[in-house]
């Protein structure tokens, strides 16, 4: 029988996980890293702890995930590394980015940046899947799960030497409910903060930039969104000086609202923006910035 261990590796995920807990139609629990509802449909809350590197998570991991047919959590840079070594471990199948569930054994992931979505048939178990919780509905809230804690005393040969992250009020990027991005033509990393960070802070939105804002030292790391940055699916996605490539694009396709702006009227994010405005980013973004 079809059993699921749904992992939140942030208090964040929480409602991510049951929202795939319960779209999967079987019993399932949650092992969650911080605080989370006991109200999310799980059979059981295990709350687990473990600030260690991803290979000696996995292998904390391995023992807890002993028993359950699917293993899932929400896709992530981390949850990435994390699970596929879990995979490993486990001589399991994997699925990664999954947006939609057909049945227990059934699954959909876009392919090709976003072009393709492929079905995907999974007969061996147990399966490691990694999901994006912006193509599943919020989960049904009620009852109380009973509650119990794990621990995740794992070894690995990766040491950690130094942790190095930026302070930041503003909303976590992959669960805001607005987005404000910028690219390249920003020029440099305090342009890009007065001009993109301004407006989100008017909006109480999240920062994200494009690959090249980050390569190019624009813009942090952990802004970066696209195929290989984080996955968003906010209500409003707001891109500025932003072309549209294809990786790019594969990272905010779920987005509710795209608005575009950019002073190229042939910018390949106008195809798919919902709102466009052709204009310069320097004199537009300050403008909505002083009339919010």
């Amino acid at each position: 029988m079809a059993k699921a261990l749904v992992i939140a590796f942030s208090s964040s995920d929480a409602e991510g996980a049951a929202a795939f807990g319960q779209a999967l139609g079987a019993p399932f629990d949650i092992l969650h890293f911080g605080d989370a509802p006991t109200d999310l449909g799980a059979g059981k809350m295990i709350s687990a702890s473990g600030d260690v590197p991803a290979d000696a998570l996995a292998d904390g991991l391995k023992a807890v995930a002993s028993g359950y047919s699917h293993i899932a959590a929400v896709s992530s840079m981390h949850s990435k590394d994390v699970m596929a070594r879990l995979a490993g471990l486990l001589d399991a199948a994997m699925v990664t980015d999954v947006i939609a569930i057909a049945s227990p054994t059934v699954f959909k992931r876009p392919i090709y940046a976003g072009s393709i979505i492929a079905t995907i048939e999974v007969l061996a178990e147990p399966v490691v899947i990694t999901f994006r919780p912006a193509g599943f509905a919020k989960p049904t809230r009620g009852g109380a799960s009973t509650t119990e804690t794990a621990s995740l005393a794992g070894s690995g040969s990766t040491k950690r030497v130094s942790v190095s992250a930026r302070a930041s009020g503003r909303p976590d990027l992959t669960q805001a409910k607005f987005v404000v991005s910028g690219g390249r033509p920003l020029r440099d990393a305090q342009t890009f903060e007065q001009v993109i960070g301004g407006l989100a802070d008017k909006l109480g939105a999240a920062v994200g930039a494009t690959r090249a804002a980050v390569d190019s030292g624009i813009a942090p790391n952990e802004c970066q969104v696209g195929q290989t940055g984080k996955i968003v699916a906010p209500d409003l996605y707001i891109a500025a000086g932003i072309s549209g490539s294809t990786q790019h694009m594969a990272g905010i396709k779920d987005s509710k609202v795209i608005v575009a702006i950019n002073k190229d009227p042939d910018a390949p994010i106008f195809e798919v923006a919902d709102l466009g405005l052709v204009a310069d980013l320097f004199d537009a973004v300050p403008e909505m910035t002083q009339k919010l």
